[in-house]
């Protein structure tokens, strides 16, 4: 039992859910000694199910020392698709135990596997899957199932103080963290590396964007249908945004009809593209009662000297042109500057916005 207890107390005692995940596993493989033990996220690549795809986020193997993962950049098509798995699925829709065996193969014996579900207080998000070489027995079963309640309670209080209650974005407070956490893995100067023919080239690197995103007219959808139905819009827009960018893409509300989307693009077009898809889905989407709505969007490339405030500031400032020239308008601040419509500023402190 104080192993037990150890392990719970290692795994609730860090805030960051990469480090969740790995000590959950860690513990399962110490007190099962299993063959294999992972956790696996089912995340949505676009509005199809059959699109939808399997993330490993930990899995640790009987001798391995570290755990593995998918890396959160990965590119969707490598991953599996969910209906390759069934048994997966099984778990994530029947909301319960399921329990399978593979056949012996020769020299190779039959595994067991047991699948346990990973929930939210929304969904099912995923599964915890351990393969031994004997079925797992009910008394573990409950242990498994113990210790992820207690995983699932822990992952709720960190909802609680991270997420926005009405959209269930990320709140403004979890941003500066990941601001930061992007530029630390930005290079503080261009990496030049001599190709076959000579030729010296910039190497490949991270580039994250920052955007701004605020609804036109918010204020009249309130004074005219009344808050209830501005709720509504603000999380009909919410569930626009996770359908227009990608799972790995941090989506946050400030507050009020004001959005925030921090994502890692390969170019500034790319950014582009992604913030123009969400201004287009958003003008053709039917929102009950009200019919149709606009957003007006700003965006920036994030600097390696960048604090929180100065990157929302730029892009906050191609938001307001976009609502001066008509609204409804995706603007990148470094196209505003470089045509001449807006001039460099010096940079704000962390506190004079945050």
């Amino acid at each position: 039992m104080s192993e037990v207890v150890d392990h719970l107390a290692e795994m609730t005692g860090f805030r960051d859910r990469d480090v969740m995940d790995v000590t959950l596993v860690s513990a399962l493989r110490d007190l099962l000694e299993p063959l294999s033990v992972a956790i696996y996220r089912c995340v949505a690549v676009g509005d199809s199910a059959t699109e939808q795809r399997w993330l490993t986020r930990a899995r640790l193997n009987a001798d391995d020392a570290v755990a593995t993962a998918d890396p959160l950049w990965s590119d969707p098509a490598g991953l599996p698709l969910l209906q390759d798995y069934p048994q997966r699925l099984d778990c994530m829709h029947s909301r319960a135990v399921v329990q399978g065996e593979t056949a012996a193969v020769g020299e190779i014996a039959a595994q067991f596997i047991s699948l346990f579900p990973i929930a939210t207080d929304r969904e099912v998000v995923g599964v915890l899957e351990v393969i031994s070489a004997e079925r797992m027995s009910p008394k573990a079963q409950r242990m498994v199932s113990s210790v992820l309640r207690i995983y699932h309670n822990f992952q709720g209080l960190l909802d609680y103080s991270e997420r926005d209650t009405l959209t269930g974005l990320l709140n403004r407070k979890t941003f500066e963290d990941s601001f930061l956490k992007a530029v630390s893995e930005l290079p503080a100067r261009a990496i030049l590396a001599d190709t076959d023919d000579g030729r010296r080239h910039e190497s490949s690197s991270p580039r994250y964007f920052l955007g701004v995103i605020d609804i036109d007219h918010f204020k009249q959808v309130n004074d005219r249908f009344g808050h209830l139905i501005g709720d509504e819009v603000l999380l009909l827009l919410s569930r626009l945004m996770r359908s227009s960018f990608r799972f790995h893409d941090l989506l946050y509300r400030f507050g009020g009809e004001e959005f925030v989307v921090l994502m890692r693009c390969e170019d500034e077009l790319d950014a582009a593209h992604a913030f123009e898809r969400l201004r287009l889905n958003t003008e053709q989407y039917a929102f009950p009662q009200i019919g149709r709505i606009t957003v007006s969007i700003g965006f920036t490339q994030v600097r390696i000297e960048d604090s929180p405030a100065s990157a929302f500031e730029r892009a906050d400032k191609a938001v307001y042109h976009a609502k001066d020239s008509g609204r409804n308008q995706v603007h990148s601040h470094a196209e505003l500057v470089s045509a001449g419509k807006m001039s460099e500023q010096a940079q704000l402190s962390a506190m004079e916005l945050f």
